[in-house]
């Protein structure tokens, strides 16, 4: 489509990459057979899977063994926290710690888990969205702390290897919700100090519909679904052949560009950013300036609302914030966090770049929207 508007919310979700296609459409046809059947078709179906685990489990630096196949992250988000506190109830640890700018995902199953009983409290974020690794508080009675790899809305990076090495020596398990990052920076399991580590599949250019959990050998953890034994035992329901297929072509493809793409990407990212910065006065950056994913530019526009700007720029695609609060025009709960005002909140723009955006996009992207501030605040 020709007239279509220019698409930079590649972290609310990725276009499905043509090579991922066409490595799922067999499994849409023939490939129907169920993983668990034995016969010729699910030994087939069954391969598969166990192939795509394989390759998942390259691109993270894990074994096989420790993939879990979900639905998406928000369900691998919600095995972590909640089967961890199922295997550890009871037990001598009474806290979750989670940070301030978590998904929902993540901060509300562990709200779930504050009126069930447990200890719950946030960690505080400076004004770049970044965690202060040495003010984290983790002793003897912490359980699980969660800390996401990179921020959703502004692309902040988090210490989370030395917030994991802080947690093990206390004892306690580390969680790290990686979605916005597998597939636009290195993630390695080991190099993270991670036990439990989560992705999804359509922020990376597979179809919406599948993610995955890794799970540490030995971490301890029960479902949190019943059913047949799925997964380890710990995902009951027939595996999605196709999805699961093409998550794990998406991670090869992650695999072999990932160093290629990262400095392309980053490179039109600070060449919006430039653009735009040059012709605003009072354009600000949020998030760090070079912590921060590759793709991602949050900035807030002087003067006017972030909501306004893009509805009179009707030829680009971008947000205000999460996808998952579209829509509403109250003020980002992350940005909140960071301890950013009313006015400078309200400004902001998300503009997140991907696999397909060009510098020509990105140059009618910036004029789109320099025109439109100007008018506005005319």
């Amino acid at each position: 489509m020709t007239d279509s508007p220019i698409y930079l919310d590649y972290n609310a979700t990725t276009p499905i990459d043509p090579r991922v296609i066409e490595a799922m459409l067999p499994w849409l046809r023939a490939g129907f057979g169920n993983p668990s059947s034995d016969h010729v078709y699910g030994r087939d179906a069954n391969a598969a899977v166990h192939h795509a685990r394989e390759q998942v489990a390259a691109l993270i630096g894990a074994r096989p063994e420790e993939i879990v196949f979900t639905s998406c992250a928000t369900e691998a988000n919600n095995l972590a926290i909640l089967g961890v506190a199922r295997a550890l109830q009871g037990g001598n640890r009474h806290r979750l710690l989670y940070s301030a700018v978590e998904h929902p995902a993540v901060a509300q199953p562990m709200e779930h888990l504050s009126a069930a009983g447990w200890k719950v409290e946030t960690i505080a974020v400076d004004a770049t969205g970044r965690v202060d690794d040495e003010q984290v508080d983790i002793d003897a009675d912490v359980a699980l702390v969660s800390v996401m790899l990179a921020n959703n809305e502004v692309g902040t990076l988090q210490p989370v290897a030395e917030i994991a090495t802080q947690a093990h020596a206390a004892g306690a398990l580390m969680h790290v919700d990686a979605a916005q990052a597998v597939g636009k920076i290195p993630v390695n399991v080991d190099a993270l100090g991670c036990d439990l580590l989560t992705l999804a599949g359509h922020k990376f250019y597979a179809p919406k519909g599948v993610g995955a959990l890794y799970v540490r050998s030995g971490t301890p953890i029960q479902s949190i679904q019943f059913g047949a034994g799925h997964e380890c035992g710990l995902r009951p329901g027939t595996e999605n052949v196709p999805h699961i297929v093409a998550l794990g072509e998406a991670t090869r493809l992650a695999r072999e560009t990932l160093r290629m793409e990262y400095a392309r990407i980053r490179n039109l990212r600070d060449d919006l950013q430039w653009r735009l910065a040059d012709a605003i006065p009072g354009l600000l950056l949020n998030g760090h300036a070079s912590e921060r994913l590759p793709n991602t530019l949050n900035v807030s526009f002087p003067d006017i609302a972030g909501w306004q700007l893009l509805a009179a720029a009707p030829g680009l695609a971008a947000s205000t914030g999460s996808a998952c609060h579209a829509g509403k025009h109250a003020a980002s709960g992350v940005l909140g966090a960071m301890g950013c005002s009313g006015e400078c909140a309200a400004g902001a723009v998300r503009l997140s770049l991907g696999r397909f955006t060009t510098l020509s996009e990105i140059e009618l992207a910036a004029a789109t929207l320099i025109t439109a501030w100007r008018q506005l605040t005319a």
